[in-house]
């Protein structure tokens, strides 16, 4: 007899409703509008979730991508190390572009690092919503390098936005950048600290989606 697989979409339905987690606060964890997750599940827009949406959730949630229409093999969580008491975070094989821009396409879970829950928390990160990535460019040189990896907190985004720097999409192009909030209402420039490279300054909320926010880095000695 095959085994029953669960459609992704009542997967999801039923682990918000299990852990009291709303549509909206599932969204901004992965940058998006506070109804992107309730479309998701209720009117099928989108088909289906994108890889780093997917990788994001199952985090939060401590659940294998499988569940949420992910291939089986990748397989990342938040769950403790057996044994240890260290937290597993996902590094995410894809890199956030500090240049000319990366697709955000065709990624997936190439491993995981683990980290002590206290100096976590010192850091102020949500242990649930964390994965690594790669930089890739020097559009943020020198306060980030290519090749550094970068500890994003993707519950901390577009509803406690302040100033500093973010993993975020523009044009479906996933960026590093830093933030800083403009004059107006809604408004924010995206700054490349490396002063070759274009900003834009004043841009309406809107244009962006905020993945996360950088919480730590780490950088080979060259």
């Amino acid at each position: 007899m095959a085994d029953f697989i669960e459609d992704p979409r009542a997967a999801l339905d039923r682990l918000l409703t299990e852990r009291g987690i709303d549509y909206a606060r599932i969204s901004q964890v992965i940058g998006r509008n506070p109804a992107y997750i309730q479309q998701y599940i209720k009117r099928g827009s989108p088909r289906r979730l994108a890889e780093p949406d997917r990788a994001r959730i199952a985090a939060y949630l401590g659940v294998s991508e499988a569940m949420l229409g992910g291939p089986v093999q990748r397989v990342a969580t938040h769950a403790r190390a057996r044994g240890s008491g260290m937290i597993l975070v996902p590094k995410l094989a894809i890199g956030a572009s500090a240049g000319a821009g990366a697709s955000i396409d065709g990624e997936a879970v190439e491993g995981e690092v683990a980290f002590d829950p206290k100096w976590l928390r010192d850091l102020g990160a949500d242990p649930r919503a964390l994965s690594i990535i790669r930089v890739e460019g020097d559009s943020m040189a020198p306060t980030l390098d290519d090749g550094d990896d970068i500890l994003v907190d993707g519950g901390d985004a577009a509803a406690r936005l302040r100033d500093g720097i973010y993993v975020l999409r523009m044009d479906d192009v996933l960026m590093v950048k830093r933030i800083a909030r403009a004059p107006g209402p809604g408004r924010i420039s995206v700054i490349s600290d490396n002063p070759h490279y274009r900003s834009w300054d004043n841009l309406p909320m809107a244009s962006v989606q905020l993945v996360g926010r950088v919480v730590w880095t780490g950088r080979r000695v060259r």
